[in-house]
């Protein structure tokens, strides 16, 4: 295939609609179900409290992304302020988080057409049988081809469809409201004990933070669109404010839909009902909206799919990224005449199948791709306050307000997310990247050693979270030696001493300022510029 450049394809409406189109996925379709089983009717509040955490995420993001104005421009943040070494494991954990969710996209397509095509899902286990990962498979494969389609056109499709998938929700609100609505199930409790600390852990192990982390798909594109600086920070922040609505309110629906009576006997960890592994098309069909079920079977394809697609673009922009600061091989540089970066979804592709085996159910996938991306987006916090620190003057087109009470708050937040995910997620996330780090010292040790001073941080953050976990609650996978809420004291601590820490290891000025020039160098189209002293 013939060499060629990115096109700047991406508008405001689009990188709007492409962050809305990758929120509205699979999560809303299966999400309501796994919350409310594990807490209740505060499972609304598990919703709430998810879009306020990433909403503080997202606006760190509003600052930094108008300032990396190439595609993959999450992977570039991770090396301005703490060198090579540190840029080169967030690539992976970038790359860890992105690959993933493609992958979880193409398993809710088959969990949900299970209900109409028997076979692909263990009705015991909810895992997917070997019929229904062949089937995934094809699916994640028809998403890769997708891909190579000029990026106009898809992001039309993709417009059209997310229409179509704002409109699903939206009407599954008013149908399940209608239809059947009992406020009464909003004081039934999910267990006798532990209400709060099930809606705390159901934001990481429900698929409700994975729902909800679309918003840096504006980021990725950030070197296809013609102008980053307006559209970036309104896209980012536009795709919060819109998902957020949508979710809390077809999370009331669905709790209020719910007949008492099939709360009766076990209550919420005990719902079930029929075509239940499509819940939200197998509520409508309970409640006797047939025609909507019908409509949500057929959004089950079109929702994860289009978001599956997105996921996938994304992550062949993040390794093209890697590509060019030589952390992945120059082949993931090659770009076909139709503007794609087809080496790298390929790459994607074959690298996301291997989910399907350890993770052979939505759920259990979800839990690792919400703990990978939210450490991914945890270093955007040490940037931001780092680059505040020793570039003060750098024009920022979107500059975020009390920056250094909002930043460490969102640090805060994103360590919470991993402590809610478990100990197991998180030690089988970590025991990856241990185990990538030391193949890499093995065979890049010059590289590696030359900014081991700035990564050290790394060792009592994820040593410390690790340990958190370990000796945290027994319902999150620990020993039990601390309950949930002195576990989260622990965490919200231990992330103010890690982001100090942080500050104070990072690389020098000089360094940072001629690493950040280089990258506008590089982009001739970064409208931006260095202000006077």
């Amino acid at each position: 295939m013939a060499q060629g450049k990115l096109r700047k394809d991406a508008g405001l409406v689009g990188l709007l609609f492409v962050g809305v189109s990758t929120m509205i996925g699979s999560g809303w379709l299966l999400g309501p179900m796994h919350s409310a089983r594990d807490a209740g009717p505060l499972s609304i509040g598990s919703w709430a409290i998810a879009a306020l955490v990433v909403g503080l995420i997202a606006l760190v993001y509003a600052e930094l992304g108008p300032m990396f104005t190439k595609s993959g421009g999450l992977m570039y943040m991770s090396l301005i302020t703490h060198g090579r070494l540190v840029g080169r494991i967030w690539s992976w954990i970038l790359f860890l988080a992105y690959v993933s969710i493609a992958p979880v996209e193409a398993m809710a397509v088959v969990t949900y057409a299970n209900n109409y095509v028997p076979g692909m899902v263990d009705s015991q286990t909810s895992l997917l049988t070997t019929q229904g990962v062949l089937i995934a498979v094809g699916v994640l494969a028809l998403l890769t081809a997708l891909n190579f389609l000029v990026l106009r056109l898809i992001l039309l499709l993709n417009t059209l469809a997310t229409w179509i998938k704002v409109c699903a929700p939206i009407g599954t609100i008013i149908v399940l409201l209608i239809y059947s609505h009992h406020p009464e199930n909003l004081s039934v409790p999910a267990h006798a004990s532990g209400n709060v600390a099930n809606m705390l852990t159901a934001i990481s192990t429900a698929g409700v933070f994975f729902s909800l982390f679309g918003f840096t798909q504006a980021i990725q594109l950030a070197g296809e669109t013609d102008n980053p600086a307006r559209n970036i920070p309104i896209a980012v922040i536009g795709t919060i404010i819109i998902g957020a609505l949508i979710f809390v309110l077809v999370q009331y629906a669905f709790v209020t839909a719910i007949p008492p009576a099939l709360l009766a006997k076990d209550g919420w960890s005990g719902l079930n009902f029929k075509g239940v592994a499509g819940p939200m098309a197998g509520l409508a069909m309970t409640l006797g909206a047939s025609f909507w079920a019908l409509a949500l079977y057929a959004d089950a394809i079109i929702s994860p799919a289009f978001c599956g697609y997105i996921w996938s673009t994304a992550t062949a922009r993040m390794l093209m990224a890697s590509a060019d600061e030589k952390f992945a091989s120059a082949g993931m540089m090659k770009i076909n005449r139709h503007g794609v970066p087809w080496v790298a979804l390929l790459v994607s592709f074959f690298v996301g199948l291997l989910f399907f085996f350890p993770f052979p159910s939505w759920q259990k996938l979800v839990d690792y791709a919400s703990s990978a991306t939210v450490l991914s987006y945890g270093l955007g916090c040490v940037v931001l306050l780092q680059m505040r620190r020793v570039m003060p003057n750098i024009k920022r087109p979107f500059k975020l307000w009390s920056a250094w009470i909002i930043t460490p708050l969102a640090f805060i937040a994103s360590n919470f997310i991993l402590f809610w995910a478990g100990f197991s997620t998180m030690s089988f996330l970590f025991a990856i990247l241990i185990a990538a780090l030391a193949v890499y010292l093995v065979f890049n040790s010059g590289e590696g050693m030359r900014d081991w001073r700035h990564a050290l941080w790394l060792i009592p953050y994820f040593g410390g979270m690790w340990i958190l976990g370990w000796i945290g609650p027994l319902s999150m996978g620990g020993d039990g030696l601390l309950d949930i809420y002195w576990d989260m004291l622990a965490v919200a601590v231990l992330s103010l001493v890690i982001l100090y820490i942080a500050l104070h290891t990072s690389v020098s000025a000089e360094r940072s300022q001629a690493y950040y020039n280089k990258i506008l160098e590089a982009d001739a189209s970064a409208p931006f510029e260095v202000l006077p002293d």
